[in-house]
């Protein structure tokens, strides 16, 4: 159905630049106190002198800064919780997601978040975080994850929400919101262009200006300015030649300038390059424990005129902003017991609403349900006869692995819900290793007992899932197939009982080439503590489904448009795909997919009409007005989608882009009139050449529909267009004008890029990843990277992801200083790195002198050995001096 509005938006609201931020530089008397008295706290810093400020800008522990009592200043606490506190003794803390953690709520993960398209249940849950963090004595959650899902296979996909820009962003300003309430500081993280954990700490992600706004900076402005957040958390890699955490364009250009950013900027953990650059561009905060090495390169730059002291103190009035803001919300709170029952429930009650219902056919004649023989599988009745099938109903996946880890307070699993539910349970059968790592015949004895099962009963459940190894913080999947025996389980068990019912468990896209040996499928995603209690609550029609994948599922990785170049293994990720992510991709390039973005299915139905388009006002461009109604037997929810997509458009975009959705609780037979305003970003692309926002003016599109594929309505609008100055004109991007950009040469995306495609060579400094140091001329690093590989090798044979192996190998040999600081400094750092250029093996000539002259094999080994380890020997020793007198000093001053 189409109607056709022709409306003449106008421009009054369609700004072209965001409005500045009143940006003041600071400037200070000869005495060195700060004259300028927009600081917030001057009459503090004031009496600060330049060590004690330096030193307040990275921490002391690894989630803890300093404290200045004599000053007023409180220590910070910072603690993992995307989807659960991960807080430790702060004596003991790491952030590896190694070791235990106070007991808190483990909450669905972001994947399941996201596929509920609810805002307002994200603020729920953030409310739940805040209480949590603010029993543990905790100022600063770290979390929400924003990083645009730009490829399937990103191992951390399952704490990151979509990847659409706007519903990320929109769902993670309702956790910012929630977790605020409390008093307490979220920290959306990793800005910005975070997309591969493979050389994560060292990788440049290079992309085009257009494609940076529009995709991966989208969200975070989202939040910014809806939510406010007081803390943003820097990711560890490059943008465009420059480290994140030290990139002007980001921090003080867009971050701070544009959006108007006023909180406090931390590195991730070890992410910093280098703290001097860092804090001129913005950032506040280098973690987790640095040692005072990064302390004195700040007071030896501003002594040498190299970094402003005003550029010090507007970050030390960021740290002691949120410091003072955090504190009284954690005093009265600290060592509160929060409602472990609530939020459990909570948690279950989010997870049933995450919960997306792929597929749901009628049940096979033979083995059909007791009665209503054709309706649609789900819901169970009571009574059905069911086996229970699958390791992972007795051993669920309800998180991924990584600084996330929550050590959570209780655990549902399958089993037990389905054994309280009122299904007839004839039994469990383990059914495959998850591993997929025993020998043919207990594979063979495991399926043949689950197929034996599965023949007397009417429903067969069946668990699959992707295993630990596969989803992780520190590593990238390497396919979208579930393990082969899993396959292979299914079929058999699709042979001896047509009513198979699949509960996947999974935090990322998977191939489902065997679904057609499933009847119905209920992606679980991973679903915190109470998942499973939440599946059993939908098979059993207690919830009715109404989740909506936030990520397309391609039917194979080879038809995603990173396939290509994902993740990439140098040091150099192109994203050559340009704006060209996930369904903007599939339906450009007309590309089938297994499920569309937005898809999910109910056990209800839902009708859509009468689409109406008012006039722009002073507040919106166009409200989008239109009837929703159940038209089925039971309640249900249902998310109204709406796409916009340009008509004959001279600047290439996606053929729709969404840009608003509604979810709708509809009883049946009820109708509701839903209205979805548009603003001024809904029409707007980002043109590269003027360095503004701007409108093409011309026929839209404005669609509504329950995914990106199935529109059900559609009107039309006239849009006043900016007139801006073509953005590619000249340019041969036929790549882009068309979509197919899976295979983009150097030319064609050189040409988007507006300049060379950066070359990657390999460069032996201080950002050579230990899984290069094969590549040094040091005997002594050959031996480590060997073994560092074979830990490796031997971590990933056996099913669960060493994460300490998988971080280190991917570590750049700067974050040594920056992750323990007290032993190493950046000059240990250059000696390490003079090692790997060949200094040990240099130092094979004067020694086989000396023992050439002296004839002594005892004293050419002495001499080759000092020559390799005083320079080492002397960088540790030196570094541990002077942070035990810095620190002697600092704590003489009251901190």
């Amino acid at each position: 159905m189409e109607t056709v509005r022709r409306y003449h938006v106008g421009l009054a609201v369609l700004s072209r630049k965001a409005k500045p931020y009143p940006y003041l530089s600071l400037q200070h008397d000869r005495l060195g106190g700060s004259a300028y008295m927009g600081l917030r706290h001057h009459n503090i810093i004031d009496k600060m002198d330049l060590e004690q400020k330096c030193a307040l800008l990275s921490g002391a522990t690894a989630f803890g800064t300093r404290a200045y009592p004599s000053l007023g200043i409180p220590e910070l606490q910072f603690s993992d919780g995307p989807h659960g506190m991960r807080h430790q003794d702060p004596n003991a803390a790491n952030h590896l997601g190694i070791g235990g953690s106070i007991p808190a709520t483990c909450f669905p993960t972001a994947v399941t978040v996201a596929n509920s398209w609810d805002p307002a249940l994200a603020e729920e849950l953030g409310r739940a975080l805040g209480e949590e963090a603010v029993d543990q004595g905790v100022n600063v959650v770290l979390g929400l994850g924003l990083c645009i899902k730009r490829s399937p296979l990103c191992g951390r996909n399952f704490e990151y929400l979509s990847e659409d820009p706007l519903l990320a962003g929109k769902m993670a300003a309702g956790y910012v919101r929630g977790i605020q309430s409390s008093g307490v500081s979220a920290c959306p993280k990793h800005f910005a262009a975070n997309s591969q954990e493979t050389r994560r700490q060292a990788s440049d992600s290079v992309l085009d200006e257009r494609t940076l706004r529009e995709i991966y900076l989208f969200a975070f402005e989202t939040v910014v300015r809806e939510a406010r957040p007081k803390t943003i958390m820097t990711s560890y890699n490059k943008v465009n030649g420059s480290y994140a955490n030290e990139n002007p364009h980001l921090l003080r250009d867009i971050l701070r300038g544009e959006w108007g950013f006023e909180g406090a900027i931390v590195t991730d953990w070890g992410g910093s390059n280098d703290h001097v650059a860092g804090v001129a561009a913005g950032s506040t905060f280098e973690m987790p424990a640095p040692g005072l090495d990064s302390v004195r390169q700040l007071v030896k730059a501003v002594r040498a005129g190299e970094l402003a002291e005003a550029d010090v103190d507007a970050r030390v009035d960021e740290a002691i902003e949120l410091a003072l803001s955090t504190a009284p919300a954690v005093k009265v709170a600290a060592g509160r017991q929060f409602d472990v029952d609530a939020h459990h429930e909570l948690a279950r009650r989010i997870a049933a609403e995450g919960i997306v219902l792929l597929k749901n056919e009628p049940a096979s004649a033979d083995k059909g349900q007791p009665a209503d023989a054709g309706r649609p599988l789900l819901p169970l009745l009571p009574r059905t006869k069911v086996a229970l099938i699958g390791d992972f109903a007795q051993n669920p996946r309800y998180q991924g692995a990584g600084s996330s880890l929550v050590n959570c307070t209780r655990l549902d699993t399958i089993v037990d819900a389905i054994g309280t539910s009122e299904l007839k349970v004839l039994g469990f059968e383990r059914g495959f290793d998850r591993t997929d790592s025993v020998d043919d015949a207990t594979d063979a004895r495991l399926r043949n007992a689950a197929v034996a099962l599965a023949q007397n009963a009417e429903v067969v459940l069946v668990c699959l899932g992707l295993d630990e190894l596969a989803e992780s913080e520190g590593l990238d999947r390497a396919d979208m197939r579930l393990n082969q025996n899993q396959v292979k389980l299914l079929h058999a068990l699709s042979e001896a009982n047509g009513n198979v019912v699949v509960l996947l468990f999974a935090g990322s896209a998977v191939e489902t080439d065997w679904a057609a040996d499933a009847r119905s499928i209920l992606y679980l995603a991973l679903g915190g503590q109470a998942g499973a209690s939440a599946a059993v609550d939908v098979l059993m029609g207690k919830v009715n489904p109404s989740g909506k994948l936030a990520e397309t599922w391609a039917k194979r990785l080879a038809d995603t448009p990173t396939y290509d170049n994902f993740p990439s293994d140098g040091p150099v990720a192109t994203y050559r795909e340009g704006i060209y992510v996930g369904y903007r991709y599939y339906q450009k390039a007309s590309v089938p997919v297994a499920y569309p973005f937005g898809h999910g299915l109910s056990y209800t139905s839902f009708a859509f009409k009468d689409i109406e388009l008012s006039e722009m006002n002073e507040v919106t461009s166009t409200s989008v007005s239109f009837d929703v109604s159940n038209v089925g037997d039971v309640s249900g929810t249902e998310v109204a989608q709406l796409y916009v997509g340009k008509l004959r458009s001279k600047v290439f975009r996606p053929l729709r882009e969404l840009k608003g959705f509604a979810k709708v609780l509809l009883e049946p037979g009820e109708t509701r009139r839903v209205t979805i305003d548009l603003d001024e970003r809904a029409f707007r692309y980002f043109n590269a050449r003027t360095g503004s926002w701007e409108v093409e003016g011309g026929l839209y599109a404005i669609e509504v529909g329950t995914s990106s594929e199935d529109i059900r309505l559609s009107a039309r609008v006239n849009v006043a267009g900016t007139h801006a100055q073509a953005p590619y004109e000249g340019l041969d991007l036929t790549p882009y004008e068309t979509g197919r950009v899976r295979q983009v040469d150097d030319a064609h995306f050189a040409a988007l890029l507006g300049r060379d495609v950066p070359d990657e060579r390999f460069r032996m400094d201080r950002n050579v990843c230990f899984r290069d140091v094969g590549k040094s001329r040091s005997p002594l690093f050959w031996a480590i990277g060997a073994l560092l590989r074979s830990l490796r090798r031997r971590s990933r044979k056996s099913g669960t992801p060493d994460l300490s192996i998988e971080f280190i190998y991917n570590m750049p040999m700067r974050a040594l200083a920056k992750n323990a600081g007290q032993f190493v400094s950046m000059g240990l750092v250059d000696a390490i790195v003079r090692e790997l250029k060949g200094w040990g093996l240099a130092g094979v000539l004067p020694a086989a002198l000396v023992g050439f002259q002296t004839g002594s094999v005892g004293l050419f080994a002495l001499v080759w050995l000092l020559w390799f380890s005083l320079p080492l020997t002397w960088e540790f020793v030196l570094n541990r001096i002077l942070n035990t007198v810095g620190e002697r000093r600092l704590a003489r001053k009251g901190s």
